[in-house]
């Protein structure tokens, strides 16, 4: 069998902090120089992406949160608002100048776009057609646009909507279910349970639009990862996402939950406690996926396709937790000053 498991070099943190512009990894020789009078693309505050989505073009169309009560997050606190969506013709305006800016370019072609903001998916059917259109007016290369979203945002679209956008391209959200604990996800305010993740997911699975998730390790708290890992593995088991990505929690002082742990209501988990978290998670998953730890709250980064790579993950992930140290493990967290 192909050896498909990718393992990445400790303490490197992923490409996903060298960003180029448009997201792209490599641009063409003959992109030209910057002139007096050029316009630049409207990007507010950090933007932020999955990994995967290092060649897909970036585009603004909301900034911030609507949910913005998650006690562990602290990545929008840098917005002096809590969400706003760009008015169309920013939008418009960007992609024009992708449109100036790409003229003439033959080594790439731009066929994926990624709306930016913590959750894009939340606008409204008809938003999110008219910012499809002006995608294919001006790049009409592109053949799908992807987005961060809510279990929430899924809700209140009708299932003839959801269809509707999958002809429109939408296709591959990134969801931060963070977890099936039902406990934890009550805890840190997420605003949903297990049984919506399930819910909502199969809506998307019959209107065939593919997604991921973000598994928050850690996010049960100390003793209780490997109950929160079963959790999690049993709700994955009736959906299908396409990837789970696990991300380490890391707590920085501006957040709530480091405020609950001062008043003594929560506890963190050791970090090898999070390796034993995440072995239990791929122990227990039974879907084909892909699985994976990619962002720079991962010490060590790896990725293999579930069932096949399965004994080869477990091995790894003993490897860790035999042979390296707390210490060692807690110097890499507290090295992570942003993620």
């Amino acid at each position: 069998m192909e050896n498909t498991l990718r393992v990445y070099h400790y303490g490197k943190k992923h490409a996903n902090n060298e960003e180029t512009p448009y997201g792209y990894t490599h641009m063409p020789k003959n992109m030209g120089r910057l002139r007096k009078g050029d316009v630049f693309m409207h990007y507010t505050g950090t933007i932020w992406r999955p990994p995967y989505e290092a060649e897909s073009l970036l585009l603004e169309v909301t900034a911030g949160c609507t949910h913005h009560k998650c006690k562990f997050c602290t990545l929008y606190h840098d917005l002096p608002f809590k969400f706003r969506m760009s008015p169309l013709e920013d939008i418009e305006s960007d992609l024009q100048e992708v449109q100036r800016a790409t003229k003439g370019w033959s080594s790439v072609c731009i066929d994926r776009v990624f709306l930016t903001g913590a959750n894009p998916f939340v606008l409204s059917y008809d938003k999110l057609t008219a910012i499809a259109e002006r995608i294919y007016k001006y790049l009409p290369s592109v053949k799908s646009i992807g987005s961060f979203a809510r279990i929430t945002d899924v809700t209140p679209k009708a299932d003839e909507e959801l269809a509707r956008l999958r002809a429109l391209g939408y296709d591959g959200l990134t969801i931060g279910i963070e977890t099936g604990d039902d406990e934890a996800l009550g805890f840190m305010n997420k605003g949903y349970t297990s049984a919506d993740i399930i819910e909502q997911c199969q809506r998307l699975d019959a209107a065939g639009i593919h997604y991921s998730f973000f598994y928050l390790v850690s996010i049960s708290g100390a003793g209780r990862g490997e109950t929160g890992a079963k959790l999690t593995a049993d709700v994955c088991n009736q959906i299908h996402p396409t990837l789970i990505g696990a991300n380490m929690l890391t707590i920085y002082p501006d957040s709530e939950l480091y405020a609950e742990i001062q008043r003594g209501n929560w506890q963190e988990e050791s970090e090898l406690e999070k390796y034993r978290e995440v072995r239990t998670l791929v122990e227990n998953l039974r879907i084909p996926t892909i699985f994976a730890a990619m962002g720079a709250s991962n010490a060590y980064q790896f990725r293999g396709q579930l069932p096949e790579d399965r004994e080869k993950l477990l091995g790894f992930l003993d490897e860790i937790i035999e042979n390296v140290s707390e210490e060692e493990l807690q110097r890499y967290r507290k090295s992570v000053h942003h993620l």
